[in-house]
């Protein structure tokens, strides 16, 4: 973890293994906020996608973005926005699946009080056999 301050706000950076890897942190906490940088279906362990079907990315990409809000103490409970980032909006129902089962599991919470999500389809994604990229802000205190 990085502390920096400022005059205006606390930021905490948690970098993982992503600076040199990619030049960017997990996960950033300002204040109550935490936001989860882009987690997509490529392991952690390998950078290699992991598979060419958007359920099984869709798995592997909530499992980064558990660990990463994980690392900054808060859980998938506390999340209160979403952003879905899709190459072919047909997969939408499934993921949206994927995200609901993936809740029951780990996140009950957002069963009945889901958070705000955008779903957007883009062109491509930072690798060609990349279907799916999900970012991920929460909120540490306040939820009780």
């Amino acid at each position: 973890m990085v502390e920096k301050r400022s005059e205006t706000m606390k930021k905490k950076t948690y970098p993982a293994r992503y600076p040199v890897k990619v030049g960017f942190a997990r996960s950033v906490v300002v204040g109550d906020y935490v936001f989860a940088s882009g987690c997509s279906g490529q392991t952690l362990e390998t950078f290699k996608v992991s598979s060419n079907d958007v359920m099984e990315q869709t798995e592997v990409a909530l499992e980064k973005v558990r660990g990463a809000l994980e690392e900054t103490g808060t859980t998938m409970d506390h999340i209160v926005k979403m952003v879905i980032y899709l190459t072919d909006m047909e997969d939408q129902p499934r993921v949206e699946e994927k995200c609901r089962n993936y809740y029951e599991v780990h996140a009950p919470m957002l069963i009945d009080e889901p958070p705000a999500q955008t779903v957007l389809c883009i062109s491509a994604l930072h690798e060609p056999d990349l279907l799916v990229e999900i970012d991920a802000t929460a909120i540490k205190k306040g939820l009780e």
